[in-house]
């Protein structure tokens, strides 16, 4: 009897089967808590953020605001609870209210909503404008509310853009009618609507004024705001006296098929008036921050050159404008990310990638030598913020690794120790079976170092033997970050029981601004080599790698790469491409930008330089022997998907084992949860097609 109580007590003492660590899935991944970039209040009492709780079926998908004490005081509360999610947060100057923009019941746009958060209360609606409203900034003294809105030409209020928003829909044909480039950017066909500026009144039904309305500056042909993957923004922000706002601005447009599109600063007068040129020239000026104390103006700085890269700078302009610009990193062989300005107006601090982590720099507000607040060995910061008092600043940013979730954290100034002010995903992660990412160098054959990192496979046994999958970053000018990515997971292609290779080929970022510019006149060919030099040292470093279980792919110029591949090497079992180009020449003439390819490739293609004719895989396909798959989104206007039909084309004609799945909702990245879940059982399966049965 004493004997089955200690058996029974010893089988009750384990850990529940349950409570196992167990390897990383679709489902796990997918509906992870995803937190937002935090904004933290002038005073330095708050911070705010945004948390998504994911679903496979957006109808059920939730995303709210929080708010959790700068010191970690407290757990962090819920704002808001709506079926709409909440986006572009700013707090009022005395930190007691915040503007986002949301689309709630009875909206058909976007519109500016306030709430504030100390009093408590519900969320009222600031403006109207039946073009929707977007990027909300408060005045200094918070009574007024800058934001951007697309409008129709000649479109001097509402009024006149609600008729022509009916004319347009009354129209009996439907045509796209172009004079000039682009014609289309990302996944949307571009129309004449441009981004315009407002400024309203906060007060309940004030109407808002349209800076630009009938300024020459907003009725020049090259005149926009720059692009981005969601659409365009001016960045604008309030002068320190807020009686102006400034804002970047392309000023080219038109001029993108045969030159590199120039942004410049401008500022425009609150009560409207045509806008003032704050920087000239052909080098750009964007993202303008003022310093807290109003003496100066800082913006990123990128030159116009004949490089297909170039780091971007810090630049300082005294406030008010006099003199020229002053470029305060020209030292630092890294692009800074983000940065912001400590409340005593002295320190910039700010984030740059460098070897697999985006890292938190220090320098001074005038100038000067750009110094590492703290090393890091595990993961990335992001979404850097500042508030508080001169005496008393606050830090705060997102930090994630491969195997630990975004969580908002305040960092300390002085020592770079960051402290978590967020656990929505700590425990879920740590039931994950997931090592860290493990770093490794090589020189290349062309006597450069290149950067690696490996992820392993659950119950990992250094004895066994595992295939490797050598998976291929896009950009090219990115870089492999030991950070927890959703449409390219790292352990999740490792899950079956695979080493996952990570190399940051020449043309990655994060290693110095001649690196990342050494991918001009060598798109494929040098990249392609380093590839599967990366192969072979990861093979002869790590004796738990299986030399004859080989594969390799990527997506976008991961894709691009991989189709290289195919041309000139058989060492792999199979390959997969995700919107990867197969022709040079076709994929210059039908993507949504031409120039810089143009650039990259060492003139235009008409002129069949070196590049055109000796690095385009659809030149070698008499060499394709290797199994591929193939995926693409219908709405890629980058890659289009005119160049994944054209591989599988060639692959069909060549008679060489191949699978194409189109995602008829995708652009040139996979979105939607289904659509995710699905490609990667399209992914692994083929992966174990060729690569046989992991190591058990």
């Amino acid at each position: 009897m004493i004997r089955i109580f200690l058996v029974l007590a010893a089988i009750l003492c384990q850990p529940a089967w349950s409570a196992a660590k167990q390897p990383l899935t679709h489902e796990t991944m997918w509906l992870l808590k995803r937190v937002g970039a935090p904004k933290a209040s002038p005073d330095g009492k708050w911070v705010v953020f945004s948390v998504t709780e994911p679903a496979y079926d957006s109808k059920d998908q939730v995303s709210d605001l929080w708010l959790v004490p700068a010191d970690g005081s407290a757990a962090p509360r819920r704002l808001t609870a709506t079926k709409g999610s909440e986006s572009d947060v700013d707090w009022s100057p005395d930190s007691r209210r915040i503007a986002f923009i949301a689309k709630r019941e009875g909206d058909e746009e976007n519109q500016v909503y306030v709430l504030n958060v100390i009093d408590g209360g519900e969320a009222w609606r600031l403006t109207g404008l039946s073009t929707g409203a977007a990027a909300p900034r408060w005045s200094p003294d918070g009574k007024q509310m800058l934001f951007s809105s697309n409008v129709f030409p000649g479109a001097a209020d509402d009024e006149a853009n609600k008729k022509a928003a009916a004319e347009r829909k009354a129209r009996k044909y439907r045509a796209r009618v172009y004079e000039s480039f682009p014609i289309r950017y990302w996944d949307r066909w571009l129309d004449d609507r441009k981004l315009s500026l407002y400024v309203q009144p906060v007060e309940p039904g004030a109407t808002a004024r349209n800076l630009l309305a009938g300024t020459k500056l907003a009725s020049s042909a090259g005149f926009d705001a720059p692009f981005t993957a969601t659409g365009n923004d001016f960045k604008a922000v309030w002068a320190p006296d807020g009686k102006s706002v400034v804002f970047a601005a392309v000023t080219n447009r038109t001029a993108t098929a045969h030159s590199n599109t120039i942004t410049q600063l401008f500022q425009s007068p609150a009560e409207g008036g045509e806008p003032g040129q704050l920087t000239t020239g052909k080098d750009s000026y964007s993202n303008p921050v003022f310093s807290p104390d109003g003496n100066a103006l800082y913006a990123v700085f990128n030159p116009n050159n004949d490089k297909v890269y170039n780091l971007d700078r810090i630049a300082r302009l005294p406030w008010p404008r006099q003199g020229q610009p002053k470029l305060l990193t020209s030292g630092f062989d890294r692009s800074p990310g983000s940065f912001v300005i400590s409340p005593d107006s002295r320190t910039i601090f700010l984030l740059a990638e460098d070897a697999g982590h985006e890292k938190l720099y220090r320098l001074s507000a005038e100038g000067g030598v750009v110094s590492l607040v703290r090393d890091m060995t595990l993961g990335v910061y992001t979404g850097l913020d500042a508030g508080g008092a001169n005496n008393a600043p606050l830090l705060v940013a997102n930090w994630e690794s491969a195997v630990n979730p975004p969580e908002v954290v305040r960092i300390d100034p002085a020592s770079g120790e960051h402290k978590l002010l967020t656990n929505f995903n700590t425990e879920r992660a740590s039931e994950i079976d997931w090592q860290p990412v493990r770093h490794f160098w090589f020189t290349s054959k062309a006597g450069k170092q290149i950067h690696n990192m490996i992820a392993l496979p659950p119950g990992f046994d250094e004895k066994k033997k595992y295939p490797l999958v050598l998976f291929i970053h896009g950009g090219p000018h990115t870089m492999f970050r030991d950070q927890l990515v959703l449409r390219w997971n790292y352990h999740l292609l490792s899950s079956p029981g695979y080493v996952v290779l990570l190399t940051n080929y020449t043309g990655s970022t994060g290693f110095g601004e001649k690196f990342a510019q050494a991918i001009q006149n060598d798109p494929l060919r040098g990249p392609g080599n380093e590839l599967n030099e990366a192969a072979d040292e990861a093979i002869r470093r790590f004796p738990f790698i299986d030399a004859s279980r080989q594969a390799a792919g990527g997506a976008s110029y991961g894709g691009h790469l991989a189709n290289w591949l195919q041309a000139t090497t058989t060492r792999y079992k199979c390959l997969y491409s995700h919107a990867g180009l197969i022709n040079l020449e076709s994929q210059w003439g039908t993507s949504d930008i031409i120039y810089h390819r143009e650039v990259n490739n060492g003139g235009p293609v008409w002129e069949q330089g070196k590049v055109w004719r000796e690095q385009n895989p659809i030149r070698y396909a008499k060499r394709f022997r290797t199994p591929i798959l193939l995926t693409i989104g219908e709405s890629d206007y980058r890659v289009p998907l005119n160049q994944t039909l054209e591989n599988w084309s060639v692959l069909q004609r060549l008679q060489i084992p191949s699978r194409l799945v189109v995602f008829p909702d995708a652009n040139h990245w996979i979105l939607r949860g289904e659509d995710s879940r699905y490609f990667y059982e399209e992914l692994l399966s083929w992966l174990k097609k060729y690569l046989g049965a992991p190591a058990p």
